[in-house]
């Protein structure tokens, strides 16, 4: 009986074929064949036949098919497992060939490879498809390949190769980068006399691998090439390899691409370490083959530290040499007048990398209108691209999908394998792909050391996590500072002292204590060396890493930082004064204030300048200056209540309180435990949020501050259901109120008992309240007190039956707190309407002010509202 492995599995007993079953049996039959008389455990064949996802009944199944095949084929079973002991199999027979042809002599050799060869039916064990076949299969085909290879050279010896030519051609289009498949390809072609095509096939293959593996072709490789070449004259070649592992920048090689124009000068820009060289590469490998006079590259070291930049006559001289020129002028017009002359007819691409300024790459700039200059800076190079009519290309960090594919081309599994770390690592490398690679490289060379491990360095201190080989980011950072003038270095500095995401134009000189004029130019000065991105008209931002570093060279002195926090308080102060005109006032903080004209510019700026708001009070905090950490919480009270940022009006307010403690100052703590009390009941928090209110009005030492105490106080209650609770803190706050005979805050109190008494009930009492408040707040022109009071009135309305006369209040006061820009209150005024709609039998209104309110309710963080009108939205 003889057997079939270079093909599908067959069996066959005196030349017909025998039964062995289907795909599975075939499968064993191999696995015992291809063990060559060794035996197999049951465990073995069920893992080789099946991998790692077995039938539940593997061992029983495995016997049953083991059964049928010993019906036909002796098959013994041994105590280590079953053996099939034969060398009848076409995989033996063609090995034994092999093992001939290559020790006998040319002439005999060719037909005993052709005999081996001509035994493959196809793909070796085809149709069987577990992990350990496929494995398997791969390896017999590269077995076959190396003979295929030999029987090549044995063919060629024999002068064979116009025969064997066709053949070569098409195993070459299937594995480019195959070398010594290559040689054959282009002996066969120049013995064919097609030589030019042997050189064409040749420099496809230095192209595939340069992109491919980032590699040359070797020695044997390059010394056949130089054989074909004979005396004719170099081309220069001088791009390095691409970096093997590019990824991304798909938007960028568009825009180098798509030049619009026969004369492109690009100006690559971008901080250190961003990959501009990278860039600069791959595109000039990806399109070699349009420019086939050459390729000149030069490091000009515009920003090395270890020595000066590359006068642009040295420069010259090697382009010159490159070109043939063994004596070129000193004079360095003339040398770039001999140069632009060489290139003028030349389809040549120039790569200036690493260029300082305009005036070293201009005589580097060749006048041919085929030629193409691609320039790579860490500055603007804003000479280049208004006097040589140069298209800018910046770049930006490498976003997450890019910057995660670049670490799995260099670590490979281990990113699959530890999602979450690299997750960290990905974030703390910001992108950036000099930091990218420094950790893949330690983590390529380190590979016992867990990436946690490396995530754990890196959260302590990143810059020296990324400063350990040749690479150092504090370097590269470092000469981008040694061309800028000493005022915007120290700038550069002083941004180091912030924490915040982004800065405003005008927070940036309130740091610098300079005009605004001024810092602009700075500014302007940094955006040009990449140091910080100007990403919306007078917004400024840093990347993480280069903060970092910022921070390391940033002055000592607290002043500056002291004035910028100032600030920010002092605006917020005169912006709250704007919002909420009646609120008693504080001490207004030290600081220079912006100017805000009116209420709209007030909140514009708050919005804008929110998390450099919440930033500024953490560093208050850090430094102890706790007279701007309280007076920042109260500036930012009433924007949090008309933006409804509950959360974030706890979190300002929770580092006020130990600050007002730190001051002893008890009106402060009043105020923190109010307001902390407050926004715990407005998240959710009763208990604590009540003992915080309750603490307010136990240390209350003046009958305004009581008074404001009874407000919270019944505020919470209400919140947590004690109607009758809060009915009677009300009616205290009231009473305070009229004694102190402060008429706006008797209007608000008169609104608080109104709406509670109307809760209860008591709708009498309530509708006379409110039109009492409504009257009084239209005589002070309280427009907040207006839109409150009309809320109450329209609730009132809807409890008594007067579902239209509720409409026209709850409308009233939408408009009223739209124009305020409350949208904290704009969404609880829209719930009650969408009730009354709902009442009246208007299902299309009713889901319109519900669905605008959930909206509001979700961006505003309050879950149980949003919850409770979704349930209604169904």
């Amino acid at each position: 009986m003889e057997f079939g492995l270079l093909g599908p599995v067959e069996a066959r007993e005196g030349g017909r074929p025998v039964d062995v079953g289907h795909a599975r049996q075939r499968a064993v039959l191999a696995a015992l064949l291809l063990e060559d008389g060794r035996p197999v455990s049951v465990d073995r064949l069920v893992d080789r036949v099946w991998g790692e996802r077995p039938p539940l009944r593997a061992r029983d199944t495995l016997y049953g098919y083991v059964s049928k095949l010993r019906a036909r084929i002796p098959i013994e079973r041994r105590p280590a497992g079953y053996v099939l002991a034969t060398q009848a199999t076409d995989l033996h027979e063609f090995r034994e060939l092999v093992r001939q042809a290559r020790s006998a002599p040319a002439a005999q050799a060719a037909p005993r490879y052709d005999r081996a060869l001509g035994l493959w039916r196809g793909e070796a064990l085809a149709g069987l498809d577990s992990p350990w076949f496929a494995a398997t299969r791969d390896a017999l085909r590269a077995e076959r390949k190396a003979v295929e290879l030999d029987r090549n050279d044995v063919v060629l010896d024999l002068g064979g190769h116009v025969a064997l030519l066709p053949e070569l051609l098409a195993r070459g289009q299937d594995d480019p980068v195959d070398e010594r498949l290559a040689a054959q390809v282009i002996t066969a072609l120049h013995r064919a006399g097609r030589t030019s095509e042997a050189l064409q096939h040749y420099e496809h293959l230095r192209r595939s691998l340069a992109e491919e593996l980032g590699a040359d072709p070797g020695p044997a490789l390059r010394d056949l090439h130089r054989e074909l070449l004979g005396p004719e004259p170099a081309v220069p070649r001088q791009l390095p390899a691409p970096q093997r592992w590019f990824t991304g920048r798909e938007r960028e090689i568009r825009e180098l691409t798509d030049t619009g124009s026969t004369v492109v000068i690009t100006a690559i820009g971008g901080a250190g370490g961003i990959g501009k060289t990278a860039l600069a590469l791959h595109w000039a490998h990806l399109h070699v083959e349009d420019f086939p006079d050459g390729q000149l590259y030069v490091n000009l070291r515009g920003f090395d530290p270890a020595g000066e930049p590359v006068a642009p006559g040295a420069a010259l001289r090697g382009f010159l040499g490159a070109l043939g020129v063994q004596d070129p002028p000193q004079d360095l017009d003339a040398q770039a007048a001999l140069y632009r002359s060489l290139v003028a007819d030349k389809r040549l691409l120039v790569v200036l990398d690493n260029a300082r300024d305009s005036a070293q790459v201009a005589p580097l700039l060749p006048g041919g209108p085929r030629c193409t200059a691609l320039i790579t800076s860490r500055r603007q190079l804003l000479g280049v691209i208004t006097e040589h009519g140069a298209k800018s290309v910046s770049l930006a960090v490498l976003d997450e999908p890019a910057a995660r594919a670049l670490l799995t081309s260099r670590l490979g599994d281990r990113v699959a394998a530890e999602p979450d770390v690299v997750r960290a690592l990905l974030e703390l490398c910001g992108g950036l792909p000099l930091a990218l690679s420094i950790v893949a490289a330690r983590a390529v060379t380190r590979p016992d050391l867990p990436l946690a491990v490396l995530a754990e360095e890196l959260a302590e201190n990143r810059l020296d996590a990324l400063d350990d080989l040749s690479s150092s980011l504090r370097t590269v950072f470092a000469c981008s500072l040694r061309v800028l003038s000493a005022d915007a270095v120290g700038l550069f500095g002083l941004l180091g002292l912030t924490v915040a995401a982004e800065l405003s134009l005008r927070s940036v000189a309130a740091l610098a204590g300079l005009p605004v004029a001024r810092t602009r130019a700075l500014a302007r000065e940094l955006e040009s060396a990449h140091l910080v991105q100007q990403h919306v008209p007078g917004r400024y931002r840093l990347h993480d890493l280069v903060r970092l570093y910022a921070a390391e060279v940033a002055p000592a002195d607290d002043v500056p930082l002291r004035r910028f926090v100032g600030y920010f308080a002092a605006t917020a102060y005169a912006g709250d004064r704007l919002i909420e005109p009646h609120r008693p006032p504080v001490d207004p903080p030290a600081g220079e204030p912006v100017a805000l004209p009116d209420v709209p510019a007030a909140m514009a700026w708050f919005d804008g300048e929110y998390e450099s708001l919440l930033a500024a009070q953490r560093q208050a905090v850090g430094r102890r200056w706790h007279d701007l950490v309280w007076v920042l919480a109260w500036a930012l009270t009433n924007y949090h209540l008309r933006r409804g940022h509950a959360a974030e009006d706890l979190a300002v307010w929770r580092e006020a309180l130990p600050a007002a403690e730190a001051l002893a100052d008890v009106p402060k703590q009043v105020a923190a435990h109010k307001f902390v009390g407050m926004a715990l009941v407005d998240v959710g928090v009763y208990p604590e949020g009540l003992a915080h209110l309750g603490r307010a009005l136990d240390l209350v030492d003046d009958d305004y501050d009581r008074a404001g105490a009874h407000r919270a106080m019944a505020w919470g209650l209400e919140r947590q259901g004690d109607l009758a609770g809060a009915l009677a803190h009300a009616d205290a706050q009231l009473t305070l109120f009229r004694t102190l005979g402060i008429p706006v805050r008797v209007a608000e109190a008169l609104n608080d008992v109104g709406y509670r008494a109307a809760k209860l009930g008591d709708h009498a009492r309530a509708e006379a309240c409110c039109g009492e408040a409504l009257a009084l707040n239209r005589e002070l022109g309280h427009r907040d007190g207006e839109a409150a009071t009309s809320d109450s009135l329209g609730f009132i309305a809807f409890r008594h039956g007067r579902a239209d006369d509720a409409v026209r209040h709850y409308r009233y006061a939408l408009d009223l707190y739209r124009e305020l820009d409350n949208s904290y209150e704009e969404a609880s005024v829209l719930r009650h309407l969408g009730d009354v709609h709902a009442d009246l039998g208007q299902p299309d209104d009713a889901r319109a002010c519900r669905r605008a309110a959930l909206t509001l309710f979700e961006a505003q963080g309050r879950v149980e509202d949003a919850a409770e009108i979704a349930h209604l939205i169904g």
